[in-house]
């Protein structure tokens, strides 16, 4: 147990250190960009301030409303802006934000004579309007801050110090393409719409805030409830920045974790043509407005596009496409509802990587199956995605994929480590007991291993001994080559009888073979097992017989004693050298058995405890009741047979039975 703790603490540590590695670099969002999505879509769902938001989209259906019924072709003229800004502000609208870059002058400026001025003016009437512009590290048409423009009136505090405390170098952008002076100026905001994705193009993280010009530059979701607050201030301190009273918690980039509501439509959503109809209707003093006047009555009013072909759609963890709009939305909803996600600690997610990949080894390490195996799999790689799950509705962002690696790499190390040593296992098991098991108790053995118990202990064995009558007489008469031979062809004809009935060849003797049952491995039925290999090996050697009188010259016949009892078994010998075996008076007894069919004529002799484990498989004969050395009681001795053998010689055998019930009682 010891060994394989220390083995698992080491795979579990070196898996661990490997999958926060690789997720350091960034190697393993294929894993964790899934699982996040997964998340995100489970517990998508409206939040406090859902409902307060409202976004009006330019979709296809404006599109074609704008072509066929007014003549506006893409891009739309400003005055169609103007209209929905109006629609807005009758509407009693909290803040009016245009994801718009309008950084040409207008195209319809020949049609209109001058259409961006009037869109600018109604800006100056629309409560708390937030213009989009663009920053970049490396495009736009300007690198200062322009004259006209006013810098954002937002009060900062704590920046400078907090900029000094980690790496801001993503923050500052170069360039800016600002709106054009009629429209810009009259926003109460400018808010940047360049948004960063992640390697598969996914946004999932929200750029909050940039620095350009020495001024702190707003998202155009942050700049929308800047906009509104009646003394616009945001704060800095440790990972988290403070807008208006709303705690935004930021990652290691400085970019706020979203969660998602749902696709675009979570928000109430209308379309630009519908505000357009609605703007114009009421100017004419008509009452059948699509819209009621006070549609928009303290919301938050975001206009952005959806149509396919105004390139303004990204992907988000529950969408392939989604208007841009959709995106600052959801920052501005997470803002005012203050449920933006914060990222789980360095620390946390370290010591959940170790612990797993500790757990996954140790349970890799514990499985002898393959099934063990796919159960450790099925059981184990779902765990990183419980606490994930788990951690979601709580505001908390716990990484998936660095445990997820580091128990699959450690439930790999485990299995090829347990591989490694297995296949030791089994060399060492079938090298060790090839030559004295039969391959199927080998395969027993090497299934089980824990069924071989090294060191000695007491077990009931059935014990065999058997020898050449006559051997002496055979082996002078013979060359030592004829000799070598003969005894390997007949021990190995009945080692693999002994081997095929389950028992274990303990040593040969010259001649002598000593056998055992019921060790290593549990054998239920060894007494009967023995008494069925003796039987076998006898009719064998009658076999056998005529073919070794062929080749050597020389009958073959032997002995075997048998007898069931408890003995000591295991290894026995010095440090340097032992041999698997028993000691015990079974085992003596056994070999006198072996010796004392000399006297009876006989050739198997089995005690009276190996009788008693037969039942009625076997047809016996009892010989006699023998006193052996160092046994004050008399054993009684038994010969088995085959059962034809028992039916031919049944006429003497009942006669021999007769006989020895009368010597018993005395009736010589």
């Amino acid at each position: 147990m010891l060994r394989k703790l220390t083995h698992s603490l080491v795979i579990g540590l070196g898996a661990a250190v490997v999958a926060w590695i690789l997720w350091s670099l960034g190697w393993l969002g294929w894993i964790e960009s899934p699982a996040w999505d997964w998340r995100v879509r489970t517990f998508a769902g409206p939040g406090a301030a859902t409902d307060k938001i409202r976004i009006v989209l330019i979709d296809k259906d404006s599109l074609d409303w704008g072509r066929s019924e007014q003549g506006w072709a893409w891009p739309w003229p400003r005055i169609a802006y103007g209209a929905i800004a109006d629609f807005c502000a009758r509407a009693g609208a909290k803040a009016v934000i245009f994801d718009m870059v309008y950084t040409e002058p207008s195209i319809w400026n020949k049609v209109y004579g001058d259409d961006d001025t009037p869109f600018g003016a109604s800006l100056a009437k629309t409560p708390h309007p937030v213009l989009g512009f663009q920053l970049s590290p490396n495009k736009g048409a300007a690198t200062n801050w322009p004259a006209d423009f006013a810098r954002p009136r937002i009060e900062v505090r704590g920046l400078k110090e907090w900029l000094a405390s980690r790496d801001a170098g993503g923050l500052t952008m170069t360039h800016a393409s600002f709106p054009v002076a009629e429209i810009g100026t009259n926003a109460a905001l400018l808010g940047n719409v360049y948004g960063i994705s992640d390697q598969d193009k996914v946004i999932r993280r929200y750029g909050v805030f940039h620095l350009f010009d020495g001024s702190l530059v707003p998202s155009l979701g942050l700049a929308s409830c800047l906009a509104a607050a009646p003394a616009p201030a945001v704060s800095f301190a440790a990972s988290a920045m403070t807008a208006d009273a709303h705690t935004i918690p930021l990652d290691a980039k400085s970019r706020a974790i979203l969660r998602y509501r749902g696709s675009a439509r979570q928000f109430t959503t209308v379309s630009a043509q519908a505000v357009i109809q609605s703007e114009v209707r009421l100017q004419e003093g008509k009452t059948n407005a699509v819209l009621k006047p006070d549609f928009f009555k303290d919301c938050y009013v975001l206009i952005g596009s959806s149509a396919p072909g105004l390139l303004d759609l990204r992907a988000t963890p529950l969408s392939p496409i989604q208007p841009g709009v959709a995106i600052h939305a959801t920052f501005l909803d997470n803002l005012l509802s203050g449920d933006l996600l914060r990222d789980a600690t360095t620390g946390v997610v370290l010591l959940w990587t170790l612990l797993l990949g500790v757990v996954a080894a140790f349970a890799g390490r514990a499985c002898q199956k393959g099934w063990h195996a796919v159960l450790a799999f099925v059981g184990i790689l779902p765990l990183p995605l419980i606490p994930g799950f788990v951690a979601y509705p709580a505001g908390l962002w716990l990484p998936v994929a660095p445990p997820e690696v580091a128990a699959a790499l450690s439930l790999i190390g485990a299995f090829i480590l347990n591989y490694a040593m297995e296949g030791k296992q089994k060399r060492f098991i079938k090298t060790a007991f090839k030559q004295y098991l039969s391959p199927h108790v080998i395969d027993r053995l090497v299934e089980n291993p824990r069924g071989l118990k090294l060191g000695g202990e007491t077990r009931e064995l059935s014990i065999y001994f058997s020898d050449v009558q006559g051997f002496t007489t055979i082996s002078e008469a013979l060359t030592p080559e004829n000799l070598t031979a003969l005894l390997n062809e007949y021990l190995t004809a009945m080692s693999d009888i002994i081997m095929e009935e389950g028992g274990t060849v303990d040593k040969y003797e010259g001649d002598a073979v000593i056998a055992f049952w019921n060790t290593p491995l549990d054998l239920p039925e060894h007494a009967r097992c023995a008494v069925r290999a003796a039987l076998r090996c006898q009719k064998k050697l009658t076999e056998l017989r005529p073919v070794l009188k062929e080749k050597y010259g020389k009958d073959l016949f032997c002995r075997i004693g048998l007898n069931t009892g408890k003995v000591v078994i295991g290894n026995m010998g010095s440090h340097q050298r032992f041999n698997y075996t028993f000691l015990g008076d079974a085992g003596n007894l056994a070999a006198r058995l072996e010796g004392a069919n000399k006297q009876f004529g006989s050739f198997m002799m089995i005690s009276e405890f190996t009788r008693a484990q037969l039942g009625d498989e076997f047809a016996v004969r009892e010989l006699s009741r023998l006193r052996v050395k160092g046994k004050n009681k008399p054993v009684g001795v038994f010969e088995p047979m085959l059962p034809e053998d028992y039916a031919a010689r049944r006429e003497i055998l009942d006669c021999f039975a007769a006989a020895l019930k009368a010597y018993y009682e005395g009736r010589f």
